[in-house]
């Protein structure tokens, strides 16, 4: 029988790209061939985009599809609904014109796989007659309470958001956390500036529950870090194929696989000249404060200027990234519109560590020296740091962070919460104390699952893993299809 055919698509932020690209290479591995499919402008700024064929002859090719007046990407101030537009139009063209080519060459596509704010491409390849699967890139519990969310509990989530003054804590079907306003994802808050995205993902869900083949849903998590939450939805099949991270830090297959997306938004890899690397190994080992807010989130001048205090006063050797231009999310409130110089006493902090505007974080998370990651508690960094076995500090800002937080803490125990005050910002005093709690040396709980944590993340990529397993157990379905 010939290989089976994917075709993947995603939404061009490199919060969705990386993930959908380990998700396209790990597809040719285990024997399917996959075209993935992306905006050239999210193409044009990968640093390798050639077309990789792996050891069982299987291979991955890229389909880059140009959006009308948008092939350098959208700019701020620009018009998100005619960007959105457009890119619907060319994107389902694209797809339409990838179908008939495959038929018509005798190589049909058995499945289509999608990320988030991309419901549109799966409803074009449904409408072709071949089969879509949403490919959700957070958590499986932050799954579980948007689904539940838009299946009779909104009422009851709602009420809790709204308690500021006096907290709440509300339960949901199948899970045994509960969850307080700060634990809840962000867009469900009335007050958020980008509540406007809860449309989009209602519709999301009512796309998934439409699918009539076994109503599969592929998550990046794997079975022994969210066993309940996979299980919690009863009417949807949740399947754990992840942790999606390259495979030099994952199954080892191919060592050379070490970056996310092609380093997408690739910066310097040096600071005075002198390797990251070179000063990282230079330093003992779990002794070095790694810090990054991830592709998209800008901390005010107050709050960065409350970090590198925070950093100071604990006197630890670190590692901070802050990106030297900031594309910024419209209007969000942690934004100063002068980011030319977020902390003032930047001389001192170069005296103790390094500030860099850009890493290979995987390959940082994975280096000795590394003790902490100070972390916004992205889904991709949170796996990333899970599958090093480095402890974190939880600073959530926004969507899924704050639930992705409550795991870290509650649920896995490697890393804690910070606490912002009344005016919202983390202070220093804060900082050193999350800090002393996870690099502490009475701390060996957090080190131990640390350790713990990393042996399931790569075990379960693995041949005969549970993500293994299962990703083969749908490839072998979807082949059924064609």
């Amino acid at each position: 029988m010939d290989r089976p055919r994917f075709m993947v698509m995603t939404y061009p932020a490199q919060g969705q790209i990386n993930p959908s690209l380990q998700f396209a290479k790990r597809l040719a591995t285990v024997g399917a061939d996959v075209t993935f499919v992306l905006p050239l402008s999210a193409y044009s700024r990968m640093s390798k985009c050639s077309e990789p064929v792996t050891q069982n002859g299987s291979a991955m090719s890229f389909a880059p599809f140009s959006i009308d007046g948008y092939d350098d990407g959208f700019k701020r101030g620009g018009d998100m609904n005619h960007y959105r537009s457009e890119m619907r139009r060319c994107g389902s063209q694209t797809i339409t014109d990838l179908v008939v080519s495959g038929q018509n060459d005798g190589r049909p596509y058995c499945c289509f796989v999608y990320t988030l704010l991309l419901t549109w491409a799966g409803s074009a390849a449904a409408e072709l007659g071949i089969p879509s699967v949403l490919l959700w890139i957070q958590p499986a519990t932050v799954f579980d309470v948007y689904y539940f969310f838009f299946n009779g509990y909104a009422d009851i989530i709602k009420e809790t958001m709204s308690k500021r003054q006096s907290p709440t804590k509300t339960t949901l079907p199948g899970l045994s956390l509960e969850f307080g306003r700060r634990e809840l994802p962000s867009f469900m808050d009335v007050e958020d500036a980008y509540s406007f995205f809860l449309p989009q993902f209602e519709e999301q869900f009512e796309m998934v529950s439409k699918q009539n083949h076994q109503r599969s849903v592929l998550v990046n998590t794997f079975d022994e870090l969210e066993a309940e939450a996979l299980r919690a939805v009863s009417d949807l099949n949740l399947i754990g194929i992840g942790p999606l991270i390259p495979s030099a830090f994952s199954d080892e297959n191919d060592p050379s696989d070490k970056s996310f997306g092609g380093d997408i938004f690739r910066g310097s890899e040096d600071n005075k000249g002198t390797s990251i690397f070179q000063w990282l190994n230079s330093k003992p080992k779990t002794t070095v404060v790694y810090v990054s807010f991830g592709s998209i989130l800008d901390l005010s001048k107050q709050q960065m200027e409350e970090i590198a205090k925070g950093l100071l006063s604990f006197g630890r050797t670190f590692l901070w990234v802050i990106r030297e231009k900031s594309e910024k999310v419209e209007n969000h409130k942690d934004c100063d519109d002068d980011n030319d110089e977020l902390v003032s006493c930047r001389e001192e902090l170069e005296k103790l560590g390094m500030i860099v505007p850009w890493c290979s974080q995987m390959e940082v998370l994975s280096n000795e020296s590394i003790g902490c990651f100070v972390t916004h508690c992205g889904w991709n960094s949170t796996l990333e740091s899970l599958a090093s076995g480095v402890p974190m500090v939880a600073f959530p800002r926004w969507s899924d962070q704050g639930t992705n937080a409550k795991l870290i803490e509650e649920e896995w125990k490697i890393g804690v919460r910070v606490k912002p005050n009344e005016d919202e910002i983390v202070d220093s005093e804060e900082i050193r104390r999350c800090l002393e709690l996870v690099m502490g040396k009475e701390n060996e709980e957090m080190r131990r699952n640390g350790k713990k944590w990393k042996e399931l993340a790569k075990g379960a990529v693995k041949e005969g893993g549970s993500s293994d397993k299962n990703l083969k157990s749908f490839v072998a379905e979807m082949n059924n299809y064609i």
